[in-house]
């Protein structure tokens, strides 16, 4: 099997990848800054539905009893889904700011690292992080620290935005495509105050190929699948294309099972 290809752990769902999902997801992000309740709101039900298939294809039970640690998770846009699985989650952020945007409430959420998680070696049952790598200057050391946090034969789950896609930019995008700094200015001349993602500070350049040997190489993990997180299923070949992915698979999901 190559791991890149949908596997059993991913088959699940691959059910769920249809086009009609994709252009609901995809039609959300333009409520990403303006109302992160709307745009989190639908990929928390999403990000449930992956990591729970996810987890069903590795083990063949549900998340019901598991705990699952979320890397970068801000407020806690997803607490009140994972709790309604009957999962323990754990939210770990960085940035007090974050924590506190939405004015959420989450038992349990920790405030740290993900290049150092405050968390003892090999104790939660999944490991996963949504849309931050990007977000990180050193993204494979915080993908070394959620394997290293994952207990032998646990889930770990990354995914994040691919910097030539179209979304790259974030809110800087597309001019992105001519440079990050050139983008980050040309918002900061056209709103009048810096982009909340700032090229070179909290967003960096991070590509497919780059996820894809991390992964390949870590001895922390086996690569289970890796595919397209917003694409329909027929479009997860992508991922298997060297230079075309960097440019249409957009986000890359990692599916690894620690060692």
């Amino acid at each position: 099997m190559s791991d890149t290809a949908p596997s059993r752990v991913a088959g699940r769902f691959a059910r769920r990848a249809t086009l009609r999902r994709s252009v609901g997801l995809l039609g959300s992000f333009r409520f990403e800054q303006t109302a992160p309740e709307v745009f989190y709101g639908g990929v928390a039900r999403d990000t449930v539905d992956l990591i729970g298939d996810l987890h069903a294809g590795l083990t063949g039970r549900d998340l019901s009893g598991t705990t699952v640690v979320d890397v970068g998770g801000g407020p806690g846009y997803f607490a009140e889904v994972f709790d309604a699985v009957g999962a323990r989650y754990v939210p770990i952020e960085p940035d007090p700011s974050e924590m506190h945007a939405a004015g959420l409430q989450v038992g349990g959420s920790i405030r740290g690292s993900g290049l150092a998680l405050p968390v003892r070696t090999g104790s939660v049952d999944v490991c996963f992080s949504s849309n931050v790598a990007e977000h990180v200057a050193q993204p494979w050391v915080m993908a070394d620290e959620m394997l290293r946090v994952t207990r032998p034969g646990g889930l770990m789950v990354l995914s994040y935005t691919l910097w030539w896609g179209p979304f790259g930019g974030h809110e800087t995008g597309p001019w992105h495509a001519f440079g990050g700094e050139y983008a980050a200015r040309r918002y900061a001349r056209k709103h009048g105050r810096e982009p909340k993602n700032r090229y070179g500070v909290s967003l960096f350049e991070v590509g497919c190929a780059d996820g894809l040997r991390w992964a390949r190489s870590t001895p922390g993990g086996e690569l289970l699948a890796a595919f397209p997180r917003y694409h329909p299923r027929w479009a997860w070949w992508l991922v298997k294309v060297p230079v075309v992915r960097e440019f249409l698979v957009s986000n890359l999901v990692l599916v690894l099972r620690r060692n």
